[in-house]
């Protein structure tokens, strides 16, 4: 990704939108999950909702299976990098802490990394 980009909601106008090419790990009608573009740790997946919702707080009334679904898939993509590697952290961002204002789950394993 380019550090240019100054907009509020990478995933919708990037990544879902085709202009980006991701190396996707799971993808069905309801969700994506892939490497981010710019990873802060060694392994670094992210997993959205193909459909726009804020964040984890302001689910704008998409409380429904869909987001049951992601949730599922979340757990799968972690699921394979504990088995990978041993462990794995699940993390989604609110507020301020959340640069891009769709709902995202960042799913990682190792130590930040320094530049």
């Amino acid at each position: 990704m380019s550090s240019k980009y100054e907009g509020s909601d990478f995933y919708c106008d990037l990544a879902l939108s085709g202009k980006l090419e991701l190396d996707v790990v799971y993808e069905d009608e309801h969700v994506l999950a892939f490497h981010h573009t710019n990873p802060y740790w060694p392994v670094h997946l992210v997993v959205i909702p193909k459909r726009h919702i804020p964040s984890f707080t302001d689910l704008g009334g998409h409380e429904s299976e869909q987001l049951v679904h992601l949730v599922m898939v979340v757990k799968q993509v972690a699921a394979k990098i504990e088995e990978e590697y041993g462990a794995a952290r699940v993390l989604t961002n609110l507020g301020e802490y959340q640069d891009s204002k769709h709902l995202h789950f960042h799913v990682n394993f190792g130590e930040p990394k320094t530049n």
